[in-house]
């Protein structure tokens, strides 16, 4: 590793930055949403080696158990969803301290912060034109009911699955760089990451995706095993798109 990782607060909220050594200036950022488990990426050294070799910055809020909704969820903040703090103060952090615009920062994220990254992307695409996820855990809503803070969040499991990733998909407006994987072997997510891939054919939506490399179900070493195929697919996307204002 060569960059450095810090912690500190933005906006009165914990994140694990990732800057780049001495006075390297990054064209392109990396905002990471978090799995269930709060597992940033700092000993990830699968995501830093190649946030080095391809000079990216990297931004990792911790958002909690807020699922990266635009839903109050009383652990992370009272008033501010998770979504509002990241559009609100993570995305212009990336211009106050690198000068990277909003269509420079990709998306990325495992498990819950998968879904949210491909949420995200779907509800902003002028602002974030390319999203990857790894094992995106879709269909968030089979979880209500378990004494999660998703009951809080919601009044309804049904209200909850009007709030997936499938719900925000405009036909005609939607990120033009879009990946995601997971493993065959991941029982309780890979039925919603199919079919978010039928109504994305079905509209006619253009993505990649893996759903059939096999190693190691829902874990890190899958998550590992991914990283350089979703970080490489962030940071070409991000390279066409800025190509287009040339």
């Amino acid at each position: 590793m060569n960059g450095t990782w810090t912690r500190q607060e933005i906006s009165g909220k914990l994140a694990d930055m990732y800057d780049l050594p001495g006075s390297s200036k990054p064209r392109f950022g990396v905002l990471f949403l978090h799995d269930a488990g709060i597992n940033t990426l700092v000993d990830k050294p699968a995501f830093t080696r190649l946030f080095d070799y391809l000079k990216l910055v990297c931004v990792c809020p911790h958002g909690q158990l807020a699922w990266w909704t635009d839903r109050v969820c009383a652990e992370f903040d009272p008033q501010v969803t998770a979504e509002r703090y990241l559009l609100q103060s993570i995305v212009p952090f990336f211009s106050q301290r690198w000068g990277i615009a909003p269509r420079a920062i990709g998306l990325l994220g495992i498990s819950m912060g998968g879904q949210g990254a491909l949420r995200l992307a779907f509800k902003h695409p002028d602002l974030f034109p390319v999203v990857a996820a790894i094992s995106p855990a879709i269909e968030y809503h089979e979880l209500y009911g378990q004494g999660t803070p998703i009951d809080e969040m919601y009044d309804s499991k049904e209200q909850c699955r009007q709030d997936t990733v499938p719900m925000h998909i405009h036909p005609s407006k939607f990120p033009p760089h879009i990946y995601y994987c997971i493993d065959p072997a991941d029982a309780a997510w890979y039925r919603g990451n199919d079919r978010l891939h039928e109504k994305l054919s079905a509209l006619g939506v253009p993505h990649q995706l893996d759903m059939s490399r096999q190693a190691g179900g829902h874990s890190w070493d899958y998550f590992n095993h991914m990283a350089e195929r979703a970080v490489r697919f962030l940071y070409q996307g991000l390279e066409q798109e800025s190509r287009r204002l040339l």
